[in-house]
């Protein structure tokens, strides 16, 4: 029902101090969802090749201590843009194996001292690699006619129209992301009358520096035009490097939506999503790092599209509650998009 997953469903994903989501930047094409290709339907093509490309961008601008906003009078603020490529097989109806490549490119502005450090971070990011497992998969409704209206009867087979199939994720990151950046917390001193900053090496590094086990689940239904989705992630952190080391977080998303157009060949629907993730303190030199925990959620809308091997995806996320720790800057909004091709 929705291609773009929460990043335990991908691991390539939205959102999300470390920003949890804003590390991994999950991207997952939910091929099987597209027009007259559930399971049970002669018009199946799971066998096969697949790629997408997906794009992330968050604007992080908000000042915000220990869960409240406050001031920020230096105006310091962070761009993240995440381009995903992903490389998948899809071997029969329960499993297919996915490659994510992440892209980053980071603008940033913030106060150092007393004085105003601006500049960019780009390269690639830490690549993932999953297996998807479907685990459950349900179906009634399907029905076939025959159309008599020629000379010679004709089959016509219309898909169930009921589903419910439950997916499971299982991947591995590795640290292929540039992680000097996150050397930076080990030079990073208070100054008295100074303005606090709240963008760190943490905020700007290409990768964890860390091999990082991702564990996920996804249940989708759909009874005729009318469709909901519910997914959830869990990563797990290894030891990551510069005696820095990433929490484990947990992300969830999901909600319903509806089909405007649902036909054989064509896709076009709407779907209200909330989101958000949960995220304890990262430890540095063995130590808490106050200002890396969070609790988010946003809400917003989805526009799904497919049509025949393609399909498409585009949605805005905007924050209604935000609690985090210390002094951090946080989201403003997020804008997700993707659009994949099965070969």
């Amino acid at each position: 029902m929705k291609t773009f997953l929460i990043c335990a469903l991908a691991a390539l994903s939205p959102p999300l101090a470390v920003r949890a989501c804003d590390l991994c930047g999950c991207y997952t094409p939910q091929l099987e969802t597209m027009p007259g290709m559930e399971p049970g339907t002669s018009a199946q093509w799971w066998n096969g090749f697949y790629g997408a490309v997906a794009e992330q961008f968050t604007h992080f601008g908000s000042a915000q201590f220990d869960g409240r906003e406050v001031p920020n009078p230096t105006g310091q603020y962070e761009n993240s843009s995440i381009t995903q490529l992903v490389a998948g097989y899809t071997f029969n109806d329960r499993f297919a194996l996915q490659l994510n490549v992440p892209l980053i490119y980071r603008q940033f502005k913030r106060p150092e001292r007393f004085a105003i450090d601006r500049g960019t971070e780009s390269g690639l990011g830490d690549i993932s690699i999953l297996l998807k497992t479907v685990a459950f998969h349900y179906t009634s409704g399907a029905r076939k006619e025959f159309d008599v209206s020629g000379k010679n009867p004709i089959a016509v087979e219309h898909e169930p129209d009921f589903t419910f199939s439950m997916v499971l994720l299982t991947g591995l990151k590795f640290p292929t992301g540039d992680s000097s950046r996150i050397e930076e917390e080990f030079h990073e001193l208070d100054i008295p009358g100074a303005p606090a900053s709240g963008i760190h090496g943490h905020d700007l590094t290409l990768g964890t520096g860390s091999f990082d086990g991702i564990f996920g689940g996804q249940a989708s239904l759909r009874f005729k035009n009318l469709f909901a989705d519910a997914n959830l992630q869990f990563t797990l952190r290894g030891d990551g490097l510069h005696q820095y080391h990433f929490a484990n977080d947990l992300t969830w998303d999901g909600g319903p939506g509806y089909y405007f157009v649902r036909e054989r060949d064509t896709i076009l629907g709407l779907q209200f999503v909330v989101s958000g993730e949960h995220k304890d303190v990262d430890r540095f030199r063995g130590k808490p790092a106050d200002d890396t925990g969070i609790t988010s959620f946003f809400v917003g809308p989805r526009i799904v599209a497919s049509r025949g091997k393609w399909s498409a995806e585009l949605d805005v996320d905007l924050p209604v509650s935000i609690d985090n720790t210390a002094f951090q800057i946080v989201p403003d909004y997020r804008i997700r998009g993707g659009i994949a091709f099965h070969f």
